[in-house]
C-alpha cells in the first residue's frame, strides 16, 4: 500500500517530484526519464509507472528555462527509449507467448490480454500507434504482438511511428502549454484531467469485459 501511495504522490505532484530529480541530479535527469518511459514500455509488468503526465510535466519543466535541460536532447532520447522499450516487450512477448498471464494474476490478469488481443485484432498494425496514448495497452500491446507472432519488421515500423508521435506530441504539448497562465496555475488539475482521459479506455474496456461475462453467465443460466 505504501507503493501505491507513493506513486499516486508521484504522479499528482509529479511537477514537484521532477523539480526535485533536476535539482539533485541536473544532467542524470536525461538517463532517469529515459529509464522510466523504457521500462514503462518495455516490461509488461511496469503498466503502472507514469507516461502521459511525466512526458507533459518535463515538457513543462524545461520551458520554464530553470532546469539547464534541452528540449531536443529530451526528446531524441526519450524517443529512443519509447522505440527500444516496445522492441524488448515485443521479444519478451514472443519468448515468454501466454505464461505471464494467470486467471488469479492482481498485475498481470487474463482479462488485461484478451482486451489488448481484441484491440489488436481490431485495429491490426494501427493498434501499436493508438496503445501509445492508452495506459496499461502501452505497455501490454507491444508483448501481444509478440505472443501473436507479428512479423518484427512490420511491428517495427508502426512501433517507430507510434514512438515518435507519443513523445514529441506529449512532451511540446507540456512545453507549448505549461506555460499559458491558466494551465500553470491548476497544473495539479490538468495533470488529473489527462490521467483520467487517457485511463478511460482501458476502465471502460474493464467494465466492458466485466459486465460482459456476467450477462453471458446469466443468460447460460437462463439456458
Amino acid at each position: 500500500m505504501e507503493f501505491f501511495s507513493f506513486l499516486l504522490d508521484f504522479i499528482l505532484h509529479i511537477d514537484k517530484h521532477l523539480e526535485e530529480i533536476i535539482r539533485d541530479y541536473q544532467g542524470w535527469t536525461y538517463g532517469i526519464l529515459f529509464l522510466i518511459i523504457f521500462a514503462e514500455t518495455g516490461f509488461v509488468v511496469t503498466p503502472f509507472l507514469p507516461g502521459d503526465s511525466l512526458l507533459f510535466a518535463m515538457g513543462t519543466l524545461i520551458a520554464g528555462g530553470n532546469t539547464g535541460l534541452s528540449i531536443w536532447v529530451m526528446l531524441v532520447l526519450l524517443i529512443i527509449a519509447a522505440i527500444l522499450g516496445n522492441s524488448l516487450n515485443y521479444q519478451l512477448g514472443s519468448y515468454l507467448g501466454m505464461q505471464v498471464f494467470k486467471e488469479k494474476n492482481k498485475i498481470l490478469k487474463l482479462e488485461y490480454y484478451h482486451q489488448s488481443h481484441e484491440f489488436f485484432e481490431k485495429h491490426g498494425g494501427k493498434a501499436i500507434i493508438f496503445s501509445r496514448f492508452l495506459p496499461i495497452f502501452r505497455t501490454i500491446a507491444p508483448f501481444v504482438a509478440g505472443v501473436a507472432k507479428m512479423p518484427f519488421a512490420r511491428f517495427t515500423f508502426f512501433n517507430v511511428i507510434g514512438g515518435v508521435a507519443w513523445i514529441f506530441s506529449l512532451l511540446m504539448a507540456g512545453y507549448l502549454l505549461g506555460q499559458i497562465p491558466v494551465v500553470k496555475n491548476n497544473f495539479e488539475i490538468v495533470i488529473v484531467a489527462i490521467a483520467v482521459f487517457t485511463f478511460f479506455p482501458a476502465i471502460y474496456a474493464a467494465l466492458k469485459a466485466k459486465f460482459g461475462k456476467k450477462r453471458v453467465a446469466e443468460e447460460r443460466g437462463q439456458i
